[in-house]
């Protein structure tokens, strides 16, 4: 499953990501790396962007990025 799937409220563990150079690396400098748990805080309008909870704070991140991060439930 992908991060840009998960619902609001729903809480998942990143477990890959599948990007490459840029876009993984600004991922991680993020604090979304493999095994850090995430929750959905909520959707902006039509989707874009993501508002996540992520090592106690608040991130938003675009859906094309979200949709390159493997989680488990």
């Amino acid at each position: 499953m992908r991060l840009s799937e998960l619902t609001t409220n729903q809480n998942a563990t990143i477990t890959w990501i599948h990007a490459q150079g840029e876009i993984v690396d600004q991922l991680l400098e993020m604090g979304l790396t493999p095994g850090t748990t995430v929750a959905l805080i909520r959707r902006g309008p039509f989707g874009n962007p993501l508002e996540l909870l992520v090592r106690g704070y608040r991130l938003s991140i675009h859906k094309q990025q979200a949709s390159t991060v493997e989680i488990a439930l």
